[in-house]
């Protein structure tokens, strides 16, 4: 328990400029998601840019690869939130996903699984010995799941965030990113609360 802690304490005094404001912009990107709020895409892209960054930095190519789709989705998320239709009503509503899209979803996270555990066992031996394949690989097609049915406005979204914070919890600590371990703690609350509301709306536009 004491070796946990001190990981904990040091992991913190490590914990750089750019980390934190990233961790914040990330933590504001999933309050405005929680609210249906377009400022979700903006505010995100200053977190996940800075995690291309410091993900790249850090050898942690599977993250690299996540936030780098994170990027590339929030523009095209930012796009599909804000069309209108010839009344200039939001196109988009939050619903639920039928049998056709449950089937989507699973086959998405499948091949994403897939091809990022294959490709991270190869990498794992000469250039990203700090990979684990398999918790790397879900933290990763977890979460591009659920940004791509996010962008949708798919409660379901929530049920792959929750995925993805729950297993990047363990992952960003044994990796010595203490605080962005501690913002997956944080976000892994909001998600449980984004999917209450998002419920909440989806049984309205029902």
């Amino acid at each position: 328990m004491n070796s946990i802690l001190q990981q904990f304490i040091e992991g913190m005094k490590a914990t750089t400029a750019l980390e934190y404001i990233a961790v914040f912009a990330g933590i504001a990107s999933v309050w405005f998601s929680r609210k249906e709020n377009i400022l979700v895409y903006p505010v995100g892209l200053i977190n996940t840019i800075i995690y291309v960054y410091l993900s790249f930095k850090g050898h942690l190519f599977g993250e690299v690869s996540v936030n780098f789709y994170y990027t590339v989705m929030s523009i095209y998320g930012w796009y599909l939130w804000l069309k209108k239709d010839k009344e200039h009503h939001a196109v988009l509503h939050i619903t639920f996903s039928d049998g056709r899209w449950w089937r989507y979803q699973l086959l998405f996270f499948a091949s994403f699984y897939t091809a990022i555990y294959f490709s991270l066992s190869y990498l794992k031996q000469n250039f990203a010995p700090g990979a684990i394949p398999w918790a790397d690989a879900f933290a990763s097609a977890t979460a591009f799941t659920g940004m791509w049915l996010m962008t949708k406005k798919k409660v379901e979204s929530w049920y792959w965030w929750i995925a993805t914070n729950i297993a990047s919890i363990p992952l960003y600590f044994v990796k010595n990113y203490v605080f962005t371990s501690v913002y997956y703690l944080v976000l892994l609350v909001m998600a449980v609360f984004g999917l209450i509301s998002w419920r909440k709306k989806a049984i309205e536009h029902a």
